[in-house]
Order: structure tokens, then C-alpha cells, then sequence
């Protein structure tokens, strides 16, 4: 988590309860302005999706359960 995030987190938590609400709202409209569609990534992100991709990761639905013996080496 960058600096930035922990001093804005120690920020809110000064912040009375109902404060706290209205931050919370806000930084989800900054957000969503940001990326309607949240498909945007940060780069730290990116970073975590191309190790995965790399790392021979397979999605359970693209495994044929009942013919397991295909994918041994």
C-alpha cells in the first residue's frame, strides 16, 4: 500500500462515523468517474496480473474434470 493510501486511511479514522460515511461515498464516486467499469488497473496491479498470467494458473471451468489424465506431465 503506497503512503499516500495509509495517510489518507489515518485521515478517515479521525473522522467521526458519519464522516467517515460520506468519505467513503466520495472516494467510491472518484472512483467510479475514474473507471465506470472498474477495469482499469493500477500498476502494482498489473504487475499482480501478469505474474498470475505467467504463473500456468488455469481457471477451473477451461478443466475437463472427467478426463484429468490429459493434463498429466
Amino acid at each position: 500500500m503506497s503512503a499516500t493510501t495509509l495517510n489518507i486511511i489515518k485521515m478517515v479514522d479521525m473522522l467521526p462515523e458519519s464522516e467517515q460515511h460520506f468519505a467513503e461515498e466520495f472516494i467510491k464516486r472518484l472512483v467510479l468517474a475514474w473507471d465506470p467499469d472498474f477495469t482499469k488497473v493500477t500498476p502494482e496491479e498489473a504487475a499482480q496480473i501478469d505474474a498470475a498470467e505467467k504463473s500456468g494458473y488455469v481457471f477451473e471451468e477451461d478443466i475437463d474434470w472427467d478426463n484429468l489424465s490429459k493434463y498429466a506431465e
